[in-house]
């Protein structure tokens, strides 16, 4: 299906026009374009506006442009998480979570916001959160009232009744449901149109039973396969996609016939839910760093005991199915389920998809290229050429050969406002 490709770009003009900043000329040491695989060396990029305006071989004439001296270090487009919860903290776990309000989780989405920009990640779509306090995370940077990244977001995600993205943890007596719960393909599609109501980019389902929720399973199918076309349907109708959180084989491949644009997790996909995945060009979001974390934090951090068990049982064989859909080449975005470890850590999972079969550069690309391809940003995110977002990023040397660079980001564009120079040292304590 063809969707508009209008839509996101209300956001993004308005962010742009807030932000435009005067001209400024980084020299680059080197320079990648993820798409092609080709470094250019030594070269000049003046950015205006927000956007890039010139690539040239030598410093261009703009004597009024704040010059930046990045001769000796590597740059490339900054990066792109599709699968975070900006407002979430591995803290929130569990029991723990029914102690944190909307309002106290959106000042955690603040903190978070910034340290995640700060990382390199100068686009992040953030995949579920109470209350629409991404809504309100996304405004307040578009606004310029605070830092952080280019943020799609989707308010609270949908699901069915004692599902996944229900609240499990109160007894009956408290008669608790969550906003997003809708059941059958009518109340599924009402609840598509009140998220969008409330400001959603996207929307948010639940398709199977999930590891950190309490009593399912996550290889069990919740949301039926009409219920997934109605939702699928009616957001596309409204210019939406819709990312499914989804480990279970069959949900998996339900999603994608019922016209799901990325599936989340994607735990136990099988050869034809791979097959699936590159026919109808649905994006695989593996999340495969974050299993470290879970199995060696997520006790110590206030996971219930069985999500631990469920981990146990899931990680390994969600890396292996990792590495079958890449060596198939089936799309892939990077996404790593931010808050379910801590916020600013989430170039850690390019080592992990190395680790799993993934070429450097390739792991890069989904976290650029196919990122932004994900979000209709083609073009506009994910490199860095002439009209494209001034969003760049700079580590000390090549990175395709040595992913762990990516974890130490030393300098951060976004929309051609520096906010970290760590050459610049002054610069960086003033953000």
């Amino acid at each position: 299906m063809n969707l508009p490709k209008l839509l996101p770009f209300v956001t993004i003009a308005l962010s742009a026009a807030l932000h435009a900043q005067s001209p400024t000329v980084l020299h680059c040491g080197a320079l990648l374009d993820p798409a092609t695989d080709i470094v250019s060396h030594d070269v000049f990029i003046l950015t205006e506006g927000g956007l890039v305006k010139q690539i040239v071989p030598s410093a261009p004439a703009a004597s009024s442009a704040t010059q930046v001296d990045l001769s000796q270090a590597f740059c490339l487009p900054g990066l792109i998480d599709v699968h975070d919860h900006l407002t979430g903290d591995p803290s929130d776990s569990g029991y723990q979570s029914l102690g944190v309000s909307i309002p106290r989780s959106t000042v955690k989405g603040v903190r978070n916001a910034r340290t995640t920009l700060l990382a390199g990640f100068t686009t992040v779509r953030n995949v579920g959160a109470a209350g629409f306090s991404d809504v309100a995370l996304r405004d307040g940077i578009n606004a310029g009232d605070i830092i952080g990244p280019r943020l799609f977001v989707s308010g609270p995600p949908l699901g069915i009744t004692g599902g996944h993205c229900d609240n499990d943890l109160l007894a009956p007596e408290f008669n608790v449901s969550e906003f997003g719960v809708a059941d059958g393909p009518w109340q599924a599609r009402k609840k598509v149109r009140e998220v969008i109501k409330y400001g959603a980019d996207l929307i948010k389902i639940c398709a199977s039973g999930g590891v950190l929720s309490k009593g399912d399973s996550p290889g069990a199918e919740q949301y039926t396969p009409e219920e997934m076309k109605a939702i699928a349907e009616e957001a596309h109708k409204l210019g939406r996609k819709v990312a499914a959180h989804a480990h279970g084989t069959q949900a998996i491949k339900d999603a994608i016939v019922a016209g799901i644009d990325s599936i989340e997790h994607a735990s136990l996909i099988d050869a034809e839910g791979i097959e699936l995945a590159k026919q109808h060009h649905t994006y695989l979001v593996f999340d495969i760093y974050n299993d470290d974390y879970i199995l060696k934090e997520g006790a110590k951090a206030g996971m219930l005991p069985e999500s631990i068990e469920k981990e146990k049982a899931i990680g390994k064989l969600q890396r292996a199915n990792f590495r079958k859909a890449y060596l198939a080449g089936a799309p892939m975005a990077f996404g790593t389920d931010g808050g379910v470890y801590p916020h600013g850590d989430n170039a850690r999972q390019f080592a992990t998809m190395v680790e799993f079969g993934a070429k450097g550069i390739d792991a890069i690309r989904m976290a650029t290229v196919n990122a932004a391809l994900l979000l209709n940003l083609e073009g506009r995110a994910g490199t860095v050429k002439t009209g494209s977002f001034a969003d760049i990023i700079a580590v000390d040397s090549d990175p395709r050969s040595n992913v762990e660079l990516l974890q130490h980001v030393r300098f951060v564009m976004k929309d051609g406002k520096v906010y970290k120079d760590e050459w610049a040292p002054t610069l960086t304590s003033q953000n």
